[in-house]
């Protein structure tokens, strides 16, 4: 049997994080390490370490389609494995991305108020008002959570019916971070060559 070393539960943070911003959405601000640390690792390393090795989802797919049986067990399209899909997606993630950031600076300049909302799949609108008791901060610093949760939630989401239909870390092969991650490492190993 492998040995098990400290990176091989960060499953459990992934699941942690979906629990906590359920309670609190300001926890939604940690997500960020899910974003900057996989392109700080890949900018320094030239290599998708954090995909390979530290991603909590990845794992927690894995959990779910392989140890619980929940995955089908069924290759992944050739059109999602494509380069236009997973590029095209990456796009799409970043104009929705945008959106958010556009809506958080909104609320910051005092032209729009706090929705308190969580859209999840970019179309479903769940009333989240449970999850923020107010705080000290901008309600920019809540709305920014608002949005970033769900981003994370979506991504999940997607995640989840992608292990179902497919194996379980389907949502890795068009995963934006991982695509971003692909190409600063191609980007590297380009310029250090």
């Amino acid at each position: 049997m492998k040995k098990k070393h400290w990176y091989d539960y960060l499953w459990i943070v992934s699941a942690a994080y979906l629990i906590l911003g359920f309670f609190n959405i300001l926890f939604a601000w940690l997500g960020l390490l899910c974003f900057f640390i996989p392109l700080i690792l890949s900018v320094v390393t030239g290599q998708k370490s954090y995909c390979n090795r530290y991603c909590g989802r990845g794992q927690l797919f894995s959990l779910l389609g392989g140890r619980f049986g929940l995955s089908r067990r069924h290759d992944i399209p050739k059109w999602m494995k494509s380069k236009g899909f997973r590029y095209g997606f990456l796009v799409f993630f970043f104009v929705m991305f945008f959106l958010m950031l556009w809506n958080t600076y909104l609320v910051f300049a005092g032209a729009q108020s706090l929705s308190q909302v969580v859209t999840l799949l970019w179309t479903f609108r769940l009333p989240w008002q449970w999850a923020y008791h107010g705080t000290l901060f901008s309600p920019g610093v809540a709305q920014f959570a608002f949005g970033f949760y769900s981003v994370m939630l979506t991504s999940t989401v997607l995640g989840l019916v992608t292990m179902v239909l497919f194996k379980p870390r389907s949502w890795c092969v068009y995963c934006p971070m991982g695509t971003m991650t692909q190409l600063i490492c191609k980007a590297k190993h380009h310029t250090d060559s």
